[in-house]
């Protein structure tokens, strides 16, 4: 005869399966998870809405060496690609170096430098607010600086991906969390990039990466999404780094 469980039993057996079967079904996401459809849609559209609303505020924070943190904080525009900020170089606790910046995808503006005017005119060159170079293209060896710029840069598209993309691929749901006191939904892209997107209105709100230069720890914060416009320095108050290397050499631009 086949052994019978006592009722105890089975009310026990009864509610345990119960109990999974509302575990399995209370819609709660597991690290690791393939995105969904709709999820897919939101990466889709995530660098192109970031043109869309024009701009942001933005903080860029990276390691680069023991106690030794760069960090650009400013504003960027993402329809023109044009951006400035106050870039701080600290070192154990102490700030050690800060400039202004200002950057398009072409180039970079140095301000706020001291002795710059006194180096211009040994130079024999008119004072000058802001050293200009070129935004380095080589990939082989590139400033961190211009690293960061590039990165902030390429957080914006014209148009939208192709969400397929994001189904048949590394994506993945990693957590929910605050960012600046911002409920966000945390996506595991390639490379174990993350992006946080705003559990609200969808906008990018931190992107973090390891950079391979030299494995360092990049993270991007945005916030107060909308247009933006930024006056890059004009060519009066400006000195070309081409035309002064020597200068450009001592201030390490």
């Amino acid at each position: 005869m086949p052994v019978r469980r006592p009722p105890a039993a089975r009310l026990c057996a009864a509610a345990l399966a119960a109990l999974l079967l509302a575990g399995c079904s209370n819609g709660e996401r597991r690290p690791g998870e393939p995105v969904t459809e709709d999820e897919a849609a939101v990466l889709a559209e995530l660098l192109h809405r970031n043109h869309e609303e024009g701009g942001a505020d933005f903080v860029v924070t990276v390691p680069f060496a023991e106690d030794a943190v760069l960090t650009l904080t400013g504003e960027i525009d993402f329809r023109r690609s044009e951006g400035r900020a106050e870039a701080v170089t600290v070192v154990d606790g102490e700030e050690r170096d800060t400039r202004t910046l200002f950057f398009d995808r072409d180039e970079l503006w140095f301000g706020d430098v001291p002795g710059l005017t006194e180096a211009l005119d040994g130079d024999g060159a008119a004072a000058a607010a802001y050293l200009r170079r070129p935004l380095e293209a080589d990939p082989a060896d590139p400033q961190l600086l211009d690293v960061l710029v590039r990165v902030l840069l390429n957080l914006s598209a014209r148009t939208a991906d192709d969400p397929e993309l994001f189904l048949d691929g590394p994506y993945r749901w990693h957590a929910r969390q605050s960012v600046d006191g911002r409920p966000t939904v945390v996506y595991r892209l390639r490379e174990d990039r993350t992006v946080a997107v705003d559990d609200g209105d969808q906008t990018l709100v931190q992107y973090r990466a390891t950079l391979p230069q030299g494995d360092l720890e990049l993270t991007v914060t945005l916030g107060e999404h909308g247009p933006r416009r930024v006056a890059l320095p004009g060519a009066e108050e400006t000195a070309d780094v081409a035309d002064h290397p020597r200068v450009a050499a001592s201030f390490g631009v």
